[in-house]
């Protein structure tokens, strides 16, 4: 799980995350944590979508508007948000509102911002995804893919950036997400209970010592979260550098074949996710153990199973296409 979350901070273009787990097994924990371990993002100064003045191809059109007219965008800083998606949101909640009177009356667009203006650049966090309405989760996952939330109102539309880092977090007890939208994540990962004594004794200990003192719980763990946080800042940095040869884009095209994964995101998702190992590992070059760890995260909820069967990829297939090479 925490794997699986550091590697969409490396690279966002992996598509998010969907943690799939029992009750109590800190899937919100861990998804809620991920947000302090990003520096602080410059921003507009006083923009609804802290937009990037350094990017202007992805300004919302309030601030193409300021800059086509010749005022300077002010910078600010900003930190990383995390946004949450309450269960019971509406749609308008979600992608935002137009309100019609104002551009019927005035001749412009007038736009109350939704969730997914405020994820921009930021984290996206969804909560019993599961549990939500097909429609908004399809309205999620389309911005995720193309960066872009549209909303469009009696022929009236307005278009923002929302690039955003999905996490989903869902008890598979409670009702399964539709195979089409389980595909639209680009990582899953199983969640359990820990079953040895000890380590579960050490959760409850740990839990014991921040309520009784939280800032001395943070204060102890500080030096192992801020290095936790450049070293995802390097490969970060480093991802773009990574390379992949055709050999190991032939295996991951002849693993997705052999398994009947469907289509070919699959296959992005699996080279995407292989730089982002590589680039965390301190590496610039993709290896065979890069694929065979993507191939645990990218493809088994992407694979054909009948219901109530475990979700999991075939080692036995696996070893056969990528070998034990590294």
């Amino acid at each position: 799980m925490k794997l699986a979350l550091a590697l969409n901070i490396v690279s966002p273009s992996v598509g998010g995350v969907l943690i799939r787990g029992e009750k109590g097994t800190a899937k919100s924990t861990a998804a809620r944590a991920l947000a302090a371990l990003l520096p602080e993002m410059t921003v507009v100064a006083g923009c609804r979508f802290s937009c990037d003045p350094d990017d202007p191809a992805r300004l919302c059109p309030e601030c193409r508007e300021r800059l086509a007219s010749g005022q300077p965008l002010p910078r600010g800083q900003v930190p990383t948000r995390l946004a949450d998606l309450p269960v019971g949101a509406t749609e308008d909640r979600v992608v935002g509102s137009l309100d019609l009177e104002t551009a019927i009356r005035d001749g412009k667009r007038r736009f109350e911002p939704g969730v997914l203006a405020r994820a921009n650049r930021g984290i996206l966090y969804v909560d019993e995804v599961n549990l939500l309405d097909d429609h908004i989760v399809d309205a999620l996952l389309d911005a995720a893919a193309m960066g872009v939330n549209t909303v469009e109102r009696e022929g009236v539309s307005f278009t923002h950036p929302a690039r955003f880092v999905l996490v989903g977090t869902m008890n598979p007890e409670e009702g399964e997400l539709r195979p089409q939208l389980l595909d639209r994540f680009g990582l899953c990962v199983e969640v359990t209970g820990i079953t040895d004594p000890g380590e579960r004794v050490e959760v409850v200990k740990r839990l014991m010592a921040f309520e009784a003192d939280p800032e001395a719980f943070m204060a102890a763990h500080a030096a192992e979260e801020k290095a936790l946080g450049e070293k995802l800042a390097a490969a970060r940095e480093r991802v773009a550098r990574v390379t992949v040869d055709d050999a190991e884009l032939t295996a991951i095209a002849r693993l997705s074949i052999a398994l009947g994964v469907d289509g070919h995101r699959a296959d992005l998702v699996m080279m995407r996710t292989a730089k982002a190992l590589a680039a965390l590992d301190d590496r610039e070059v993709v290896i065979r153990d890069d694929l065979r760890r993507a191939a645990g995260l990218a493809l088994p909820h992407r694979m054909r199973r009948k219901p109530f069967e475990a979700v999991g990829v075939d080692p036995e297939i696996v070893t056969s296409i990528l070998g034990n090479a590294a």
